[in-house]
């Protein structure tokens, strides 16, 4: 009988670089393989997975909602989709939400927001930044300066720029009377865990002032709680005007949204925008759920154990100061400065049972879940040492 790697390989697109693992369940930060090995897991599907795996809440809030219904539509009026909405209005500070399934459709539909804004005030320009991670959908990858996904499936959008991040002077250039939009990631992720100036957005919302442009925080991997505060934005004193989730909002869920302040309420008309999955109740109950989590100690546990991680990574970088030259991020959404390729220390961590993950080159990710305990961060941190030592 084949092998899944090989049954994969004869009948997918080969477009992912999957891990040499076949995987059998997973529990919290653990993930059990069908050949009996069991991994530490600092990748949390990509930062989706903010309870770790199977969390109880999650599990039983889906279970619940599947036995009521799973998908009716959005022609009608649902518990759980208001429910979450209204939670997300509390801890975002914003107030219109619109759910999708993804976050790179929660771009898309962003994108679609600003422009429909840009034509009611002659502003059709939107401005995007060096290193930034959107999604892999046309107008995303318009908004991006990422070749590898681009190459010869253009032409993109039009009247989309992208410009240095965290240089005030190419920002103060470049925005004009025509500027729609900027969109930014406060902390970038696949952008190598880089995280904003604070010149930097001081700046925009002096030019937002000046000029009336929005401000989209794409907090798709950021946001729900792994900065440390809800959203990044929040550590900046700045108010966007937009805001995408997705990730970790649905816990392993397919969940996105859009979130707008009130003076957009009125941007589309009825059938402009619109979803057949978008806001599915199952999905909501599940980031009902989350958000729940987070405000009953996960967020603060992610304070505690993001800062001692990071104590425990700034005493990495004093030990091997040959081979990390700096700690990024904030929360539990951190990473290393390599003076070598990553993928080699991701590959090294792996043998010793540890997932992980390289981020724009020479940056170990580091995006756990939030449950995480004391415990995790140091088997982690021992492995990395091992690893380092020997690479």
């Amino acid at each position: 009988m084949k092998s899944l790697m090989e049954r994969e390989k004869d009948t997918f697109f080969q477009v992912y670089k999957r891990l040499p693992i076949e995987v059998d369940r997973a529990e919290g930060c653990r993930v059990y393989a069908k050949d009996g090995s069991v991994y530490l897991d600092f990748l949390a599907g990509i930062a989706v997975n903010a309870l770790g795996h199977s969390h109880p809440a999650i599990v039983d809030a889906v279970c619940e909602q599947a036995k009521k219904y799973m998908h009716i539509s959005n022609y009608f009026y649902q518990e759980p989709q208001i429910k979450l909405a209204e939670k997300l209005k509390e801890m975002s500070g914003m107030d219109r939400v619109f759910f999708s399934n993804s976050g790179t459709e929660a771009t898309e539909g962003a994108i679609k927001l600003a422009r429909r804004y840009g034509s009611q005030c002659d502003k059709i320009d939107i401005i995007a930044f060096s290193g930034g991670f959107h999604g892999r959908t046309y107008g995303a990858l318009s908004v991006m300066d990422k070749p590898q996904y681009k190459d010869k499936m253009g032409p993109y959008l039009s009247n989309t720029k992208v410009i240095e991040y965290n240089n005030v002077d190419e920002l103060r250039a470049t925005i004009n009377d025509k500027t729609a939009a900027v969109i930014l990631e406060f902390i970038q992720g696949e952008g190598g865990i880089t995280t904003a100036t604070q010149a930097f957005i001081d700046e925009m919302s002096k030019l937002r002032e000046q000029y009336g442009f929005l401000i989209i925080a794409d907090e798709i991997q950021a946001g729900s709680g792994r900065s440390g505060k809800f959203a990044a934005y929040q550590h900046f004193g700045v108010r966007p005007d937009v805001v995408t989730l997705a990730k970790g909002m649905g816990g392993g869920m397919p969940l996105g949204a859009i979130l707008a302040t009130e003076a957009l309420a009125g941007i589309w008309d009825k059938g402009m925008h619109g979803t057949t999955y978008g806001g599915n109740a199952v999905a909501c109950a599940a980031g009902f759920a989350v958000l729940n989590e987070l405000e009953n100690g996960v967020l603060a546990n992610t304070n505690e154990l993001g800062q001692y991680l990071k104590s425990k990574l700034d005493e990495t970088m004093a030990k091997f100061p040959g081979k990390v030259s700096e700690v990024r991020g904030k929360g539990l959404m951190l990473g290393l400065l390599l003076t070598f390729d990553a993928a080699d220390l991701v590959a090294e961590m792996l043998k010793h049972k540890v997932i992980s993950n390289a981020a724009s080159g020479k940056v170990l990710r580091i995006v756990p879940p939030l449950t995480i305990a004391k415990a995790d961060a140091d088997e982690f941190i021992s492995v990395l040492h091992k690893c380092l030592e020997v690479i």
